[in-house]
């Protein structure tokens, strides 16, 4: 029995279907070519490995019982679950690190950490070390003072003892708006928000600065015990990204997908509300941001 003629009707639909497929598998990074770098490793593991700081709250930060939470560790399942969607795997093993502001680009160059989910500035001389995933957030520095403190202006700590934790841009910023408000003070280095917070407790130090954000969430965070002033003055400008190693253009891809359908479908709000809700809507810079890097498919 001889089977009928292909119409060119059918002919021309087969092809159409072919090319869709084949284009498909283009737009997937994870199908695009041959599997290299942190992919390839999490496809042959099934472990992605995500770095978590464990006090900046709100962003990143450990629960009571040592559990990674925040924004930026959201951002980063939200990554996470993509990622094994474009792999393709039935499952995907989450590990989290914890990482400090001082150890967090070193676990990124040495692979201790495929993502660092923190409160990491995107600049142009850190990348020439890493890479960094589309803007996540937009901030900037300022600084806490006791509420009881006589300091209530920028100018008022001239003279005064400021404290940072070394190796950040706010330690940059900081000192360049002193230098720009002809100030004189001295800065203090210490390795964590709790330390600064516990300098202002011991009146050992006058006010400590880190990006704007964090403040307010050490702030509520430590309401009971320590009351704090926000600073009159924000010191930068401070755009977050999720930290990956350099060099890893289908990670960063894959990363970047997942972020922007986030910001596209305006789940990001969600994500926003659950960590920041407390504050209000998102102002107008980060409701641009968000926009901005809703890029399409």
């Amino acid at each position: 029995m001889c089977s009928r003629p292909i119409t060119p009707l059918e002919t021309l639909v087969r092809i159409l279907s072919a090319v869709a497929i084949a284009m498909l598998l283009l737009n997937t990074p994870a199908l695009a070519a041959e599997l290299t770098g942190t992919l390839k490793t999490i496809k042959d593991t099934g472990v992605i490995k995500l770095g978590f700081l464990s006090e900046s709250v709100p962003f990143s930060f450990a629960d009571v019982d040592g559990t990674p939470r925040g924004y930026s560790p959201d951002l980063c399942l939200r990554a996470a679950n993509g990622i094994q969607e474009q792999l393709g795997l039935q499952k995907l093993d989450v590990q989290w690190v914890r990482v400090s502001l001082e150890t967090r680009f070193d676990a990124i160059k040495t692979g201790a950490i495929d993502l660092e989910c923190g409160i990491t500035t995107n600049t142009l001389s850190r990348q020439k070390d890493v890479d960094f995933s589309l803007m996540t957030w937009l901030d900037g520095a300022n600084f806490v003072v006791r509420d009881n403190s006589p300091y209530k202006t920028f100018s008022d700590l001239a003279g005064k003892k400021i404290a940072v934790i070394p190796n950040t841009t706010t330690v940059w910023a900081l000192k360049q708006a002193l230098e720009k408000s002809f100030i004189s003070a001295e800065i203090v280095e210490v390795h964590s928000h709790v330390e600064g917070l516990e300098g202002l407790t011991k009146g050992t130090i006058d006010a400590y600065a880190s990006d704007q954000t964090v403040l307010i969430g050490l702030a509520v965070a430590v309401s009971k015990s320590l009351k704090v002033r926000l600073g009159d003055k924000q010191l930068s400008y401070e755009p977050y990204g999720l930290m990956l190693r350099k060099n890893d253009q289908d990670f960063r891809q894959a990363v970047n997908t997942v972020l922007a359908r986030l910001y596209r479908s305006g789940q990001i709000v969600q994500i926003y509300d659950r960590w920041f809700g407390k504050l209000g809507k998102p102002n107008e810079f980060l409701v641009l941001m968000y926009q901005l890097n809703a890029l399409p498919e």
